[in-house]
């Protein structure tokens, strides 16, 4: 039975680091995004997602940092030069320092720049359409800076997608060590 001493363990942040971690991801990749994508017209879904993925990318950011610092056996286990006593690195530690960081820069890397150049992109569409008399979105033709506009949007909203899906592939894996660690 636990008891609410286990608060005072960091190994306990680190798990529901961990958990918010995971499931917002789930959640804004597969169910949150998807139903408003379905159920919003296209400029509501657009002002929703702009204004959502900010604290999103934010989020995922932060948590793998808390993860880092409230790591069970301690951070100078996964990050050996922040400490002037090091401990030993396992393999487990090794493995469990790399999930971590790919988490930590899948996110920052959609943070501070993906995010922020797709939200670019999609201004200048909005500006485009003004001029071009027509949606981003709407059946071709398109005017030839629509049409590039489009395609840097699509090639920037993939690479996010790719970079999320690898930073998920990482917390997953990372669940896969956490389990590995549990004991009944």
């Amino acid at each position: 039975m636990s008891s609410w001493s286990s608060f005072k363990d960091p190994a306990t942040y680190h798990l529901l680091s961990y958990g918010t971690l995971l499931g917002s991801t789930l959640f804004q990749s597969f169910i949150s995004g998807v139903v408003a994508f379905r159920v919003l017209p296209r400029p509501q879904f657009s002002t929703l997602q702009k204004h959502t993925f900010p604290v999103y990318f934010t989020l995922q950011t932060l948590a793998p940092l808390a993860m880092l610092f409230t790591y069970p056996s301690g951070s100078s286990s996964v990050l050996p030069f922040l400490s002037s006593n090091p401990k030993v690195q396992t393999p487990t530690d090794r493995l469990a320092a790399w999930l971590i960081a790919t988490m930590f820069f899948t996110a920052l890397a959609n943070w501070v720049y993906i995010g922020p150049k797709t939200t670019e992109i999609m201004a200048l569409r909005k500006h485009q359409e003004t001029r071009d008399g027509k949606k981003s979105y709407d059946a071709g033709p398109h005017s030839k800076e629509m049409q590039e506009l489009n395609r840097r949007f699509g090639v920037l909203h993939g690479v996010s997608s790719l970079v999320n899906l690898v930073g998920l592939g990482a917390m997953v894996w990372y669940g896969g060590v956490l389990g590995e660690g549990l004991r009944l």
